[in-house]
């Protein structure tokens, strides 16, 4: 269970043991622990941000019951579905047991994906949330999550593609002996090429979790910007990962295909969900309305956006009192002892022309 990966052109080189630890006998592996760490780290940063998007962070804690067992038996089952020969012994007899050991490896992350939207759908109707805002916040676990999990594909020395002289190419024995059964390789040269470094593989389990990212940053941006609409954070990542992983899926050695075709089920399905995707976020662009919460005014704007102009207030009256000589109180009640005196016309024409002297 150990292996020796190195990346010559970096001058790298790493020996990983696949076992973690072992307790009472039984191995806990690195490829559990690692997607434990990154379903944790997603959980937290949901429960931070769910106010972000007018969620209780409650509502959060309630759908993980719900949505992480799903995906967990999705992932399994995509993988199952298309790599149906996981699910026998070697003398060819069907083993449950087999069929259900994720924790050996075989989760697909399309069939995860599907399973929380259908999950959070269910749960979302059910408890009346806001769908679209729900997943506006998961799509950031998702996101989190692969890019982490990832590296337990690097620890298993799996997920990677096809040879290549790159900088950055991955060798090991042990890609070389599975290539060369694989009959993936054409020359006894180019399998002893892998084995000294000079030729190796695409590190694509690398090549996701970078994607993922930079994906996971650029939506932090647009969250610190704000939503036009619920959903566009969530459409943005199906768009963003379905074409990342259609270009990756095509440089691995050991994609799923669709039912014996030469056609990838996860390059398929990540150039299928980018087109819906895009025709989504059109559409909910031009109908969805506004966000809610509402986008964010940007400080500059608050600052120049002026307020509503106070009312007058009684000590500004007060103070205008104030500075008047101090004979008014004498002479006011003589001005209005001469007011009766004028003629009944005049008096009408000042009242009409002083109006606006208060």
């Amino acid at each position: 269970m150990i292996n020796t990966v190195s990346f010559p052109g970096l001058g790298l080189e790493f020996e990983l043991n696949r076992v973690a630890v072992s307790l009472f006998g039984h191995n806990i592996y690195w490829y559990g622990v690692i997607i434990a760490t990154g379903f944790l780290l997603a959980v937290a940063f949901g429960l931070w941000k769910a106010p972000r998007f007018g969620l209780d962070p409650d509502a959060i804690v309630d759908a993980i019951f719900y949505v992480v067992p799903s995906a967990i038996i999705g992932a399994r089952l995509y993988y199952v579905i298309f790599n149906p020969a996981v699910c026998f012994d070697a003398d060819g007899s069907f083993s449950l047991l087999r069929m259900i050991a994720f924790w050996d490896g075989g989760l697909a992350i399309y069939g995860g994906v599907i399973a929380t939207v259908i999950s959070a759908l269910l749960f979302c109707k059910v408890r009346k949330v806001d769908f679209w805002s729900g997943m506006d916040i998961t799509c950031y676990g998702l996101l989190i999550g692969q890019l982490i999990g990832r590296w337990g594909n690097f620890v298993n020395v799996e997920a990677y593609g096809g040879v290549t002289d790159l900088p950055w190419r991955m060798c090991s024995a042990s890609i070389a002996n599975e290539l060369w059964s694989k009959g993936l390789l054409d020359s006894q040269e180019a399998y002893q090429s892998i084995l000294d470094g000079t030729l190796g593989v695409h590190p694509t389990f690398l090549y996701e979790s970078l994607w993922n990212l930079l994906g996971l940053g650029l939506l932090l941006l647009l969250m610190k910007k704000g939503r036009r609409f619920n959903g566009q954070m969530f459409l943005s990542y199906v768009i963003w990962y379905g074409l990342g992983r259609a270009v990756i899926e095509g440089l691995r050695t050991d994609s799923l295909y669709f039912f014996g075709t030469p056609i990838r089920s996860s390059q398929m399905l990540g150039l299928l969900s980018a087109a819906v995707g895009i025709g989504l976020f059109v559409l909910r662009l031009k109908t969805a309305g506004p966000a809610t919460p509402p986008l964010a005014a940007k400080p500059s704007q608050a600052a120049e956006t002026p307020g509503p102009s106070p009312a007058p207030a009684e000590p500004v009256a007060t103070e205008e009192m104030e500075q008047l000589p101090e004979d008014t109180e004498h002479s006011a009640p003589a001005e209005a002892a001469e007011a009766p005196s004028q003629p009944e016309e005049e008096q009408k024409e000042e009242i009409s022309d002083g109006g606006g002297n208060h």
